[in-house]
């Protein structure tokens, strides 16, 4: 682990953490959907040679953009079930998705980016995996 003296860019895999925290945090906000075959790519290239620093990362987005997916699968599927896009109880799920979850995955990709940055390993609150390290 680095101390507040050691350059954080120097911790082996710290390039790789940072770009697939940076991706995930691109898949949530900017472009939904290539940037997750972007980050399966990156995943099922390096999940297994990475350092552990990266490999921690790595394991992190993945599996909370799976998460991320899976509830906006849900939320679109609750949207069905009460009535179809046109009801007036869609925006009341709307709003409370993207307030509740959206808003939680998309602050929990950036503490996980300032980590990486500092090339430390982040465990995702509910949606992550244990890292070896933790």
């Amino acid at each position: 682990m680095p101390t507040p003296h050691d350059d954080p860019s120097s911790v082996p895999g710290y390039t790789l953490a940072v770009a697939s925290e940076a991706i995930y945090l691109v898949n949530l906000m900017l472009a939904p959907g290539l940037a997750f075959l972007v980050l399966c790519v990156v995943w099922w290239r390096f999940h297994r040679s990475a350092p552990p620093l990266a490999r921690c990362h790595l394991a992190q987005t993945m599996s909370a953009s799976l998460w991320a997916g899976a509830l906006l699968v849900a939320a679109n599927g609750l949207i069905i079930a009460i009535g179809g896009y046109d009801a007036p109880g869609t925006w009341v799920v709307v709003v409370l998705y993207f307030t509740a979850c959206h808003s939680s995955l998309i602050f929990f990709g950036a503490v996980g980016l300032a980590r990486a940055m500092s090339g430390r390993t982040y465990r995702f609150p509910l949606v992550g995996r244990p890292c070896r390290d933790d």
